[in-house]
């Protein structure tokens, strides 16, 4: 079974983006992008990876999922097709219109991603909201968090109500950057699944 990693930026006030979905106080330059480019390449989306000569390979994560705000944050940069070498679902609750190639979602996401985690491939990205991650907690198996050293004070949070248990993850690897970036990686604890 594949696991479901909700691999996100945030800030260090546990935004993952500021009011009407602004990313950018997030540094797009800086040592931390080396390492995404080479470990991450399939996250980067397809206009980046064109301009830097990059291809992704497929061989961290094949499939990616996001609720609409997340998928609608492209469309004022006129990009409607964010990720074209993944298989996109954006997850809905109403109907949109979306171009061909990307699946959208309108039922319980939880179905959805059971099926696709039964699929034998690379890894499902979670790549936003906090709605739709609050949805999916239960399912997420891995949290990979960039977390920048900004504070937004508003903003879509990281996960959007619901109750938690604080033992859910742990910690499995942290690693600094001079540009003032860590990256978090976390495990779900074998005992709560």
């Amino acid at each position: 079974m594949r696991e479901l990693v909700y691999y996100v930026a945030l800030s260090l006030d546990g935004r993952i983006a500021g009011p009407d979905d602004d990313f950018s106080a997030f540094p797009i330059e800086g040592d931390h992008i080396e390492l995404i480019a080479r470990d991450y390449r399939d996250t980067l989306p397809g206009v980046w990876l064109e301009r830097a000569g990059l291809t992704a390979d497929r061989s961290r994560f094949d499939t990616v999922l996001m609720g609409w705000s997340t998928y609608a944050a492209g469309l004022s940069h006129g990009i409607d097709d964010p990720y074209p070498h993944l298989r996109q679902y954006v997850f809905s609750r109403r109907p949109r219109e979306l171009p061909d190639g990307i699946t959208q979602i309108v039922d319980d996401a939880v179905p959805t991603v059971r099926r696709l985690k039964a699929e034998d491939d690379s890894g499902i990205w979670l790549c936003g909201g906090g709605l739709l991650a609050t949805a999916l907690l239960p399912e997420i198996d891995r949290l990979i968090l960039k977390i920048n050293p900004v504070v937004l004070g508003d903003g879509p949070a990281l996960f959007r109500g619901g109750d938690y248990d604080p033992r859910t993850f742990a910690l499995e690897d942290s690693t600094r950057f001079r540009s003032g970036v860590v990256i978090n990686e976390y495990v779900r604890r074998s005992t709560e699944r």
